[in-house]
């Protein structure tokens, strides 16, 4: 390999160092995948992802030129042929998609699908209202873990979006999911998602803010009015402890309710969240924000638990999968389950 490597010839290495990935994947009834991931293996900014029939190409740093994305066509048509291929330039502003496409292509782009994960359902769209996949495949070795853990559990998911981790949770036999999000858009998406699976269990999807809910729930509360300023509405939970909880914040946000601030104030959620966990529960805390050390964000939580009397009796780091490789074994996303004592602190 030269010192400077063509584009075909970094996605041929990348493909090739995924084969024992990719063989292990479909046999496990998986076709959602990164296939190239530029921070780590040359090309920052590029993304190349498959999902079921579909190859998404993103860029988030630098639009690609014409004969770079003719090139990349050209290589997937011949490694992987009869793929649809969408590309999305997201190099701007928040992230946003900006390049427009032909009818054809829209057409494409826009075209409902069906991917499966671990044997699990998924809807995708390579366009939407949105900007983001309707599935990160980052968080697949999460979702697989919460799948092979989530019998006769009784699990919340906090920041659901598409609800993946909820979905997960319910074809692996928990006996009641509850999704929680914002979006009325993501919950739908999340609601088609239970629709294509047989679950032995109707998950529940809840619209609202992450705050007042999980307030809610872990017996805290969340007023009607704050310091003389009426809340905005929000919908009543009866306080209920979880056997598994997975928290997957944004990195920031503001509302009436609170900020999420993944950097400054990861406890602001985790404390709540903490409390809706029961005795000898589990609590899987996500952080993706890259500049953030996993071991002193750990060391941080771990001093949360104890402050709050909820020590963490053992936690187990959940790593992404190989294809989501890390120049320094630092991956930016960042997953933790915590097992909290089933005894309180003196």
């Amino acid at each position: 390999m030269p010192d400077h490597p063509t584009l075909p010839e970094r996605l041929a290495t990348a493909l090739a160092a995924r084969g024992d990935l990719l063989d292990a994947l479909h046999t496990e009834a998986t076709d959602c995948y990164r296939l190239f991931h530029g921070s780590a293996e040359g090309v920052p900014g590029l993304t190349i992802d498959r999902y079921g029939d579909l190859l998404l190409i993103q860029t988030f740093h630098t639009p690609l030129d014409a004969a770079s994305l003719h090139q990349i066509r050209t290589f997937y048509a011949t490694a992987l042929p009869g793929l649809d291929c969408l590309y999305n330039d997201r190099s701007g502003a928040n992230s946003r998609i900006s390049n427009t496409l032909d009818a054809t292509d829209l057409a494409l782009a826009e075209q409902p699908r069906i991917v499966t994960e671990g044997g699990v359902k998924y809807r995708i769209r390579g366009r939407h209202a949105g900007q983001d996949p309707w599935l990160f495949l980052d968080l697949r070795a999460a979702r697989r873990y919460v799948m092979a853990h989530a019998a006769g559990c009784r699990v919340l998911n906090l920041f659901a979006y598409t609800c993946g981790v909820g979905i997960a949770a319910a074809k692996g036999g928990a006996r009641f999911v509850m999704n929680v999000d914002f979006a009325q858009s993501s919950l739908d998406v999340g609601k088609e998602n239970a629709r294509l699976n047989d679950l032995p269990v109707r998950p529940r999807f809840v619209r609202s803010d992450v705050f007042p809910a999980v307030r809610q729930l872990a017996g805290i509360g969340q007023p009607q009015r704050v310091r003389g300023r009426r809340m905005p509405p929000f919908p009543p939970l009866e306080p209920m402890l979880f056997d598994l909880v997975f928290l997957d914040p944004p990195r920031y946000a503001k509302s009436p309710f609170g900020v999420v601030d993944l950097v400054n104030d990861y406890t602001a959620l985790f404390k709540p969240a903490l409390l809706a966990t029961r005795p000898g529960g589990t609590l899987i805390c996500c952080n993706n924000v890259a500049q953030v050390d996993r071991d002193a964000w750990l060391d941080q939580l771990l001093r949360s638990a104890r402050k709050a009397g909820r020590p963490i009796e053992e936690s187990t780091w959940i790593e992404p999968d190989t294809d989501f490789p890390s120049f320094d074994a630092n991956p930016p996303l960042k997953v933790v389950a915590l097992r909290v004592s089933s005894a309180p602190s003196a």
